[in-house]
């Protein structure tokens, strides 16, 4: 099916709303667009209502519930001022605290899932803007950037790597991917500091930063708040460890979240006000988006495009993108889905895999909807500040930042 169909042009008025956010005096959210546009398929039999609860992954929803909990816990009780200055206190300056900003939660996103970091390091970046008096706006950025671009090189650095390791048939692919793409990925970390640096000269002054430490508001909770952090950590390690040792022994990471969130859910006194206080729009966005997407990956419309593309499916480039281009529109979870099959029916090699990941992941740093964690840290910023990032401002450092990573992972693939 090549023709555009309702599902179709509802998506495409989707992105349009979400690019002007504003219908005559009326301001929108993300998360009320996307729930107009699953609304929308479903008035319209787009999707029948079945399908449309088939679609929603609740996987998906306990993990971003386990980990709101724990990042409210976080900041309600203090803990994460004293994570801040423990972590950035030998910034001198700007640059420095953009550039550690970058390589740490980049490289920690490899391994904690870059939604993971998008959720915890929200309140983090603002809480930096506000006490060094930088533009929130280019915190934001650094962190959407930094975890989006250092997910790409682990096979459980987002969903859809996940999906390649697991169904692309690869070889020992954490050796794989840290193979093909750590050296590329810290280049593209570096790129994304450049691209900052340019939009946001004005905020790259060379007065020193001066870190102080600030009390912990709720001894109890932190304590809670540092156990969750600490249970992470260990589930993370065991299932990595697990997948290294070819052990058979897995478990999902939504169990990581639920159980990490345990220690605050059960002995807190404040259970009540921090699920009050969760992000609870980005929640709704989820299932929304769950719906929309299936509905639109129920036409063919395309998939039609991929079977039909004339050039080269399996070359390095063809997958790059590809994958780039069409993640915007299913988003890059159903785009791995649909491309695999057809990389491994066509003989694609294992760099082909390696290109798709690369491609679908690095997506998230062109448009607002190409990553869930972009999502994640624009509403949540709203939420907290009522700043945000519009479609515009996002585009402007993406877009060159997108064109730079697709050429530097094309270097080193053919190679």
């Amino acid at each position: 099916m090549s023709h555009l169909s309702i599902p179709v042009v509802v998506l495409l008025v989707v992105f349009v709303l979400i690019a002007i956010r504003q219908v005559g005096n009326i301001k929108l959210e993300i998360w009320q667009i996307m729930l107009f546009g699953a609304a929308a398929v479903l008035i319209t039999r787009g999707i029948s209502p079945a399908n449309a609860l088939k679609a929603i992954d609740p996987d998906v929803l306990m993990f971003l519930f386990g980990m709101f909990i724990i990042g409210e816990a976080l900041e309600k009780s203090g803990y994460l001022s004293h994570i801040s200055y423990r972590l950035f206190k030998k910034a001198g300056s700007v640059d420095a605290l953009v550039l550690r900003i970058l390589f740490l939660t980049g490289i920690a996103s490899a391994f904690l899932m870059n939604d993971t970091l998008a959720i915890i390091g929200t309140p983090l970046m603002i809480l930096l803007a506000k006490r060094h008096n930088i533009h929130t706006k280019l915190l934001l950025l650094a962190l959407a950037f930094a975890i989006t671009t250092g997910s790409v090189m682990s096979p459980i650095g987002n969903p859809q790597n996940l999906l390649i390791s697991i169904n692309g048939n690869l070889k020992d692919p954490f050796v794989t991917f840290l193979e093909y793409l750590f050296v590329p990925t810290m280049i593209n970390i570096l790129a994304a500091y450049a691209i900052l640096k340019v939009l946001f000269r004005n905020e790259f002054h060379s007065n020193a930063l001066v870190h102080t430490t600030e009390r912990i508001k709720d001894r109890e909770l932190a304590t809670l708040s540092k156990l969750s952090l600490i249970i992470i950590i260990l589930l993370v390690v065991l299932k990595i460890t697990g997948t290294l040792l070819h052990s058979g022994f897995d478990f999902r990471l939504t169990y990581i979240a639920l159980l990490a969130a345990l220690p605050v859910l059960l002995f807190s006194r404040q259970r009540f006000t921090i699920i009050k206080h969760i992000d609870w729009r980005t929640l709704v966005f989820f299932p929304a988006m769950f719906v929309l997407m299936k509905s639109v990956w129920l036409t063919g419309f395309f998939q039609h495009i991929i079977k039909n593309y004339d050039g080269r499916i399996t070359s390095v480039p063809s997958v790059l993108g590809i994958s780039v281009a069409l993640s915007q529109l299913i988003s890059n979870v159903p785009m791995v889905a649909l491309y695999i099959p057809v990389l491994l029916h066509a003989g694609g090699s294992s760099k082909a895999l390696i290109a798709l990941a690369a491609g679908s992941t690095i997506a998230g740093n062109l448009l607002i909807l190409g990553a869930a964690s972009n999502v994640i840290i624009i509403q949540n910023a709203e939420k907290k500040t009522g700043e945000t990032l519009t479609f515009i401002e996002f585009l402007k450092a993406g877009l060159p930042l997108t064109l730079i990573n697709v050429a530097v992972y094309w270097f080193f693939l053919t190679l």
